[in-house]
This record gives structure tokens, C-alpha cells and sequence, in this order.
């Protein structure tokens, strides 16, 4: 036995101490590998819990519900207002430990009403390299991470999940749209709209993995570096301007560093 099914038969046996568990699922890489193995681990005994809110692009949770079908895995949506809370919209560089903090207090209590004994969310060992203040609240609740448990990488993964024929194996990462805000500026749900917008275009024109930052209403585009010169073709690139002024941004910029992960906590300390 290699060492990925090592892992994941650590990760079976972590899920099966459980009992039951009630899976936070966004329909990310991540999310969908841990509910697709609670489910072999815990047949009956797992359910999944998806917020919606304007801070989740509803392509994506359209996904999510289509894989909990095709599973077989009870899905419960709660409809969250997370610009509502005023110390969340302020966007403080802790912005994420207070949504977190509130999301899953919320998936505790529909998880006690659905008798499931924890509730398990669904960060890796490559989760641990950066500013995340969400972890701390993940930590404080007492959710389980069992990927963190099993010791299990992102590329690995998404290695098994290629494996186990998930239709997530190679979708690109994705962070609610919050993360795309300067620290400090306020998120409204404008905001978070034009964002997402700008997203879909990139998407529709066929770029995979990037990220539109929002400074104000200028907008900051991140691509792999691959990806840097077909931005820079003329008639794609009058396009993708010209629509994100529509959109509401003053001025469309490319970052030539390219995309990176948590690329506004740069600034931080």
C-alpha cells in the first residue's frame, strides 16, 4: 500500500470515530473530497451543510447541489446575510475569523438538529503556510478538520480525487469573493457583484485559475504567468476592459507578479 492510501485509509477510520458528521460543503476541491469519503465511511450517517450568500457565486452552488444528488447525501442550504454583520463588512484583517466564527455556529446548531455529533469543514496541510484567521474559529468551535488529521496535501488531494472519478479533481481553487477586497475597504453587495462578473468573463474566455482584487473600483487582475501574454493580445484585451468599465470599475489593471493565493495579506505584518 502506497502512501496515499495510507492517508486515505487514515482518513476513513478518522471518519469512522465520528459516528456522524454534518460536512461544511462549498463544492470546492477540498469539500468535495471529504463529503465523497464521509459518505464511504459513514453511508447514511453524514450530512452536508452549504451557505449561500453573495459572497459564493451561485454557479458554484449549483454544483454543489447536483454532486449531493448524484451521491446520495442530504444537503441542507442555509441563507446567510454576512455583509449585514457591520464588524464583517468594515473588512478588518481578521474578517474571516468573525465569518467563520458566526457561519459555523450556525452549522452546529443545524447539525444538533439533524443529530449529527460534529460537524467537520474541509482545510489541508497546505492551509497551515498562511494568514488565516478562520482557522482560529474553526479551532475555538471545535469543528474537525479530518483532512488536517489524515495529513493530506492539496496535490494529493486532488491525486485521489482523480482516482475516485470526482468531477473536482482539477477545478481551479476558489476563496469566497471577500478575499478579493483590500483590507479595510468596506464589501457591499455592488461590489461583490462586479467582482463576480469579472470573474465570469475571465472564465468565459478561458482562463481557469485567477483572481480580480478590487481596490476601490479599480480592478487588479491576477493570472498565471502562462497566461500573461494572451491577456495582452489587443482585441481580447480591449474587450475585457471595456466590459469591466461597464461593470462599475474606474481602471482595469494586470499584475505582472501573477496569481497567488492570500495575495492581500501582503500587506499585513
Amino acid at each position: 500500500m502506497g502512501d496515499l492510501e495510507v492517508k486515505y485509509q487514515k482518513l476513513l477510520d478518522y471518519l469512522k470515530g465520528l459516528e456522524s458528521v454534518a460536512v461544511a460543503f462549498s463544492g470546492g476541491v477540498d469539500s468535495t473530497f471529504l463529503l465523497a469519503a464521509a459518505k464511504e465511511a459513514l453511508g447514511d450517517n453524514v450530512i452536508a451543510l452549504t451557505a449561500k450568500s453573495c459572497l459564493f457565486p451561485e454557479s458554484e452552488s449549483g454544483e454543489a447541489e447536483e454532486f449531493c444528488k448524484n451521491i446520495g447525501v442530504k444537503q441542507i442550504v442555509l441563507d446567510l446575510g454576512d455583509t449585514e454583520l457591520p464588524s464583517f463588512q468594515h473588512n478588518p484583517p481578521n474578517r474571516c475569523y468573525i465569518c467563520k466564527k458566526g457561519l459555523f455556529q450556525k452549522f452546529l446548531e443545524k447539525a444538533k438538529e439533524n443529530e449529527m455529533v460534529c460537524v467537520a469543514e474541509g482545510s489541508n496541510m497546505d492551509d497551515l503556510g498562511d494568514y488565516r484567521p478562520g482557522m482560529q474559529a474553526i479551532t475555538e468551535l471545535g469543528i474537525k478538520s479530518p483532512l488536517r488529521a489524515a495529513e493530506l496535501t492539496k496535490a494529493e488531494i486532488r491525486e485521489l480525487s482523480k482516482q475516485m472519478n470526482l468531477p473536482t479533481w482539477s477545478k481551479p481553487s476558489f476563496a469566497c469573493l471577500a478575499s478579493r477586497f483590500v483590507y479595510g475597504e468596506t464589501i457591499t453587495k455592488e461590489k461583490l457583484a462586479m467582482v463576480e462578473r469579472a470573474e465570469d468573463l475571465l472564465r468565459e474566455q478561458g482562463f481557469r485559475q485567477f483572481r480580480v482584487r478590487i481596490h476601490g473600483t479599480n480592478a487588479r487582475i491576477e493570472l498565471l504567468p502562462e497566461d500573461i501574454p494572451r491577456m495582452l493580445d489587443g482585441e481580447l484585451r480591449k474587450e475585457i476592459v471595456d466590459k469591466l468599465k461597464r461593470y462599475g470599475f474606474t481602471y482595469v489593471s494586470l499584475d505582472l507578479e501573477g496569481y497567488r493565493t492570500g495575495s492581500m495579506n501582503e500587506v499585513l505584518a
